[in-house]
């Protein structure tokens, strides 16, 4: 059922995690940039770069979440995107969920057009040495280390 992913889920000491099944996003990297998403004030973690994502619904793959996701919220063309790897960067937790990132490149290595929807403030091509200076989500701050090892075991 399409949208049946949406809704929170209890998560590890009380905490609230969006997606009924998980959720998933996508680390998008064009060269040496990744394509981040500034995220709007009413999001949760609103003001916050991180990556397109989220729930995932009951019928698809990570792989099928992220990529809908990331057209969502950024308008992305996925004929330009070669999916590379996936990796589980939160959970799974005691209620099943469990967030993964996949793991993309652009096909030619350029960074691809985008257009920002409501959840976003901006969304912008930054480069992967510089991704740390920005203020993150939490979640995703700490997983960076791994994400970047990742992206770049397949250069």
């Amino acid at each position: 059922m399409i949208g049946d992913g949406n809704g929170w889920v209890s998560g590890p000491g009380g905490a609230r995690l969006w997606g009924r099944f998980g959720a998933a996003g996508l680390f998008l990297v064009a060269g040496n940039r990744v394509l981040l998403q500034h995220r709007a004030p009413w999001t949760a973690s609103g003001g916050t770069w991180a990556l397109p994502g989220g729930a995932r619904d009951s019928h698809e793959s990570v792989q099928e979440t992220a990529l809908r996701e990331a057209v969502e919220e950024t308008a992305i063309d996925t004929a330009l995107v070669r999916v590379v790897d996936e990796v589980v960067t939160a959970g799974p937790f005691e209620s099943g969920w469990s967030y993964t990132t996949v793991i993309a490149r652009t096909r030619d290595e350029e960074p691809i057009e985008t257009h920002a929807n409501e959840e976003s403030l901006e969304l912008r091509w930054v480069e992967l040495e510089k991704v740390a200076e920005l203020p993150l989500l939490p979640a995703f701050k700490e997983s960076l280390e791994t994400l970047l090892w990742h992206s770049r075991s397949h250069d």
